[in-house]
């Protein structure tokens, strides 16, 4: 279907969606909320995708809310309630890609601030352009995360530089993110899209139900405690091993061919 705001490139095993704002740097909009959530529900549950992949037009990946939409939206109107309407929906927003069943790879093709910053961080991988910059952001403009950086940002690098990003509003470069953690690979600025291609090659050639079950046990067991999250790791391995995909897996091997996964 025709979106006003992405691109979804459905490749059968994978889908990738391209923030399609290039002139306001892939700002959020209301508009970009509404199609990213139709693109997900046509999506989720295909149970054979290996992967997501989310990235951006032009030279930011996203630069965060659209704040001059915004502006425009409060304009004799309650601001507090139009703050909070658009919060909600980027809040559910995330929620749903960081709990998209196959990984989801955020393809950072430029700036990712604020919002942006948000958005990859609900991403399980993240793969950055070398001229990349990442950063927070919110406070060079006088406000406070709403879609997760303060939560999320944390959880991945530490508290101590969270709150450095978070309170000096720096964008700092990819390089210094892959050091810090929030990065798993750096590559040149024109090889971005061959090493999203790479990485979506090897998980295509992985078990698709085996892909969604190992990210159920590291995202849920990082919210319990190591005797019960080893508990579940249990629970949800047992219930692999009634799976076509363990099955073939191991007559593969046994026979010393490439497996032929279902995705069940």
């Amino acid at each position: 279907m025709p979106y006003e705001t992405i691109i979804v490139d459905d490749r059968d095993q994978a889908v990738a969606i391209t923030l399609n704002r290039p002139d306001a740097l892939n700002s959020i909009s209301p508009a970009m909320i509404d199609d990213l959530n139709i693109a997900l529900d046509g999506i989720e549950g295909r149970t054979h995708l290996c992967a997501l992949s989310i990235t951006g037009n032009g030279r930011a990946f996203c630069a965060g809310a659209d704040l001059k939409a915004a502006k425009e939206r409060m304009a004799g109107a309650d601001a507090a309630t139009v703050n909070s309407q658009f919060l909600d929906a980027l809040r559910h927003l995330l929620l749903r890609i960081e709990g998209f069943p196959a990984p989801v790879i955020a393809a950072v093709n430029g700036l990712a601030l604020a919002g942006g910053m948000e958005l990859l961080l609900a991403c399980d991988l993240v793969l950055a352009a070398e001229s990349a910059k990442l950063g927070d952001a919110h406070a060079n403009y006088g406000l406070v995360p709403g879609g997760g950086s303060s939560v999320r940002l944390p959880r991945k690098i530490g508290p101590t530089r969270a709150k450095q990003l978070i309170f000096t509003g720096a964008f700092l470069p990819a390089r210094q993110m892959l050091d810090w953690g929030l990065v798993n690979q750096v590559v040149p600025d024109d090889g971005l899209q061959a090493a999203v291609d790479e990485l979506i090659a090897t998980l295509a050639a992985r078990s698709p139900v085996g892909l969604r079950r190992m990210k159920r046990m590291i995202d849920d067991g990082q919210e319990q405690s190591l005797e019960a999250a080893l508990r579940y790791e249990l629970a949800l391995n047992a219930q692999h091993a009634a799976s076509h995909d363990r099955t073939e897996g191991l007559a593969a091997f046994a026979e010393k061919r490439k497996p032929i996964f279902k995705g069940h």
